[in-house]
């Protein structure tokens, strides 16, 4: 976890330095929408609201399962694998209107290829997880590689390895099994995307699952594992060096917010992300995976109600700002992401935990109304008191340039807010400030976009 400290420090940055105040002007950020972006009806819309937000890369997951032919068959039908044109008609229309839209915008894309597989392509052909085919997989990279790859400059192998939804077994008599499984499957997928022709591009190991479980690996037993280290970080039988461009995780929280520090040191949330930096130093001082790997955060988000284990819209759109601040400060951190845009479906069930049972972590509801997050994910707010002080952080999303900010306040709720300041942000859109600390004082954002349309961020207490 960064020390809270970090905050003040930034803000002494920000003040004194403003042309190079951007503690990570290079950190991307990467939006995740499933549903809407694939959906011919409701994937022009997204885009444009994805683009006007200031977002540079959509992450897209390629399940192996959903292009094979056969998917539920036990048995391969015979086909090049390797070869694109060799799939079904149609396979590939969704993620071709995809990159279409995505380029007429100037968003990049990341790909994840991942399972579930075909059933013909696993050891036990029962299911669409159980120890996928190295090979097959190998085969498969290729065929993406080969259609997409003039187009991505950045993969990702596996969407959580260590979660049973996406890699059976994870234990076997409670030993981690899946880590050794992924380690072969990346490295397959590796190989393919080096055979057609994508070697150079940016490969990212892990896309881990935040925190382990009786069901899922935690997440740096899982890094050991697959690296072949023992809880020494020692290199243990005769595994060779990982090469990898950076290490993709999923730093999610619970409703205690980012800052929440979970009792098993095997476990990753945004608040202690320096396990996973001291992880890493330590692989990589083993000569088990690339020095110094930088890390992507490629999935997160804060589950807000309805759900009923979600915060508040309030809470969501303030931890939302917290967890990106923590991000942004950290050296390490190569990109940051939302995952949704819209909160998943409701589901047919007897009970509101079950109705409930996917992401309500969008920043619309499922029917398209927008939470309070939505404009605070455009004018990002996070604020801490030092005593009698509060020190902000903030960033204009949509401008890559200087601009003007006002910070409007109020002193209690019901109260209108007035203007405390307005002041000019560095070349990235990023500003910070110290105000005098009220315990009822809320903070806003309001910005002027070049065209004139004026933007205002939701109300934020100070944490």
């Amino acid at each position: 976890m960064l020390p809270r400290l970090s905050l003040l420090t930034l803000l002494v940055v920000l003040l004194a330095f403003p042309a190079a105040a951007s503690a990570s002007s290079t950190q991307s950020m990467t939006f995740e929408a499933p549903r809407e972006l694939l959906d011919p009806s409701t994937r022009d819309r997204a885009l444009n609201e994805i683009h006007a937000f200031g977002v540079d890369r959509i992450r897209a997951l390629v399940y192996w399962r959903n292009y094979a032919p056969a998917a539920n068959s036990k048995t391969k039908p015979a086909f090049d694998a390797t070869d694109p044109g060799a799939y079904p008609p149609g396979a590939w229309d969704q993620l071709d209107a995809l990159f279409a839209g995505a380029a007429a915008r100037g968003i990049a894309v990341q790909l994840t290829l991942t399972g579930p597989v075909p059933k013909w392509a696993t050891a036990t052909k029962k299911d669409n997880v159980t120890k996928p085919s190295p090979k097959e997989f190998q085969a498969f990279a290729t065929a993406v590689g080969r259609r997409y790859g003039d187009r991505v400059g950045l993969w990702s192998i596996w969407n959580e390895p260590n979660h049973p939804d996406f890699l059976m077994p994870q234990f076997v008599h409670r030993k981690a099994k899946s880590p050794r499984i992924y380690r072969q499957l990346f490295l397959a997928g590796q190989r393919g995307l080096r055979a057609s022709g994508n070697g150079g591009d940016t490969l990212l190991f892990g896309e881990t699952a935040p925190r382990g479980t009786p069901r899922v690996v935690a997440p740096l037993a899982f890094l050991r594992g697959a690296l072949c280290l023992n809880r020494s970080y020692h290199r243990t039988g005769h595994c060779g060096r990982i090469s990898a461009g950076g290490y993709a995780h999923h730093a999610y929280t619970t409703r205690v917010g980012p800052r929440f520090r979970p009792p098993d040191k095997d476990d990753v949330t945004i608040g202690v992300l320096s396990r996973l930096t001291n992880a890493l130093n330590k692989a990589g001082k083993a000569g088990a995976i690339t020095r110094g790997l930088g890390i992507y955060l490629t999935e997160f988000g804060i589950q807000s109600t309805p759900d009923p284990l979600g915060v508040s819209l309030t809470r969501q759109a303030q931890y939302l700002s917290i967890a990106e601040h923590m991000a942004f400060v950290n050296p390490r951190v190569r990109s940051f992401s939302q995952y949704l845009l819209e909160d998943d479906k409701q589901r047919k069930a007897r009970t509101r935990l079950e109705r409930f049972g996917g992401f309500e972590s969008g920043l619309r509801y499922a029917k398209g109304k927008k939470k309070p997050s939505y404009d605070a994910f455009r004018l990002p707010l996070a604020i801490e008191s030092y005593g009698p002080d509060d020190v902000l952080w903030g960033r204009v999303r949509p401008s890559a340039v200087q601009t003007k900010v006002q910070i409007l306040a109020s002193s209690r709720k019901g109260k209108r807010f007035r203007v405390l300041r307005t002041i000019t942000t560095n070349h990235h859109g990023v500003y910070g400030l110290r105000a005098k600390h009220h315990k009822t004082q809320r903070y806003r954002v309001r910005w002027t976009a070049p065209d004139g349309r004026v933007w205002l961020g939701p109300p934020i207490f100070a944490s």
